[in-house]
């Protein structure tokens, strides 16, 4: 079977819910081979599930709280694909995927898939491959996809782009930084969760966020915070709510297919980005530029003017 072949079996397998297909494609598109994107190609358009975006600084409770959010949807009889998003090793540029450790109650459930990836070195909290592997679990059928992601910070709101309703987790004790936080966290948020709210300094922590949102740009959806205790479940139900009444409010007006719309582009320009920068390493490395790297090596010419002639070639 050629290699071709080989991929439109496999597509047509993730088309009709195979996990060995869908794990193929995913392994594909995170290892950059060509089948991927090519997989990724033949699917059209199946943008049928909801995209939630979990995020928070590490330690905040994000993987324990997803745990408790793919419950949920399990309860209500609906399917749902989690990517987690760990760090990479500096070393090996592996991950530790102690996502997928934390949720193995669900390894055996067919309404469950959880996928751990690498940032690979990522700014933004998120991967390169994410928006490929959101595509691929969509074409599955899941109904419900949640991103979680490795942290937030003033270069890690990337998800804000890639979710429908992105949640922002924080603890107790968060408000002083809020004051210095970076702008985009509060923006970014549909929706606020504490976790360990069980713990001193909740109170505090609400109406710091509270003050931070009402000085904040006035915005059509208002940003509820809620409380959960993330180890009782306490809260999981109010938080799912919300998630659900963010969802109404983005469909029942033009506000869902606006940021969908925004997604594809900011998908568009990523993949000229990267196609780009693979085309401009594979050029760098040919014979008839071997001389003109060689001079930029030696400091003989700046790497801003070698790249102008080497891509002006």
């Amino acid at each position: 079977m050629t290699k071709a072949a080989r991929g439109d079996t496999v597509v047509a397998g993730l088309l009709n819910s195979d996990r060995r297909s869908l794990a193929r494609v995913l392994s594909w598109i995170e290892a950059g081979d060509p089948r991927g994107q090519e997989s990724i190609g033949k699917l059209g358009s199946t943008a049928t599930s909801y995209v939630v975006g979990i995020t928070g600084a590490p330690g905040a409770g994000k993987s324990t709280l997803t745990n408790e959010l793919i419950k949920t949807v399990r309860r209500a009889d609906q399917t749902v694909a989690v990517v987690a998003i760990d760090p990479s090793s500096p070393l090996s540029g592996g991950a530790l995927l102690g996502d997928r450790i934390r949720m193995t109650e669900h390894t055996h459930d067919p309404g469950v898939y959880v996928r751990s990836m690498a940032t690979r070195g990522q700014l933004g909290g998120l991967a390169t491959a994410v928006p490929a592997y959101l595509r691929a679990l969509e074409a599955f059928g899941f109904d419900w996809l949640i991103v979680e992601t490795v942290g937030v910070g003033q270069v890690q709101i990337d998800i804000g782009a890639v979710a429908d309703t992105t949640v922002v987790v924080i603890n107790p004790g968060w408000g002083d930084d809020v004051q210095a936080s970076k702008a985009g966290i509060l923006e970014i948020a549909d929706v606020f969760a504490i976790t360990k709210a069980d713990r001193p300094g909740t109170d505090d922590t609400v109406l710091d966020l509270s003050s931070a949102l009402a000085l904040g740009a006035r915005r059509p959806w208002k940003t509820p915070i809620i409380r959960c205790v993330g180890q009782t479940g306490e809260g999981l139900d109010v938080l799912w709510q919300a998630i659900a009444d963010h969802r109404t409010y983005l469909t029942r007006g033009d506000e869902f297919e606006l940021r969908r719309r925004r997604r594809r582009l900011r998908d568009l320009t990523a993949a000229v980005q990267e196609l780009a920068v693979r085309r401009a390493e594979k050029r760098i490395s040919e014979d008839e530029f071997a001389a003109l790297v060689e001079a930029t090596a030696e400091g003989k010419i700046d790497p801003a003017t070698a790249a102008i002639r080497i891509l002006a070639e």
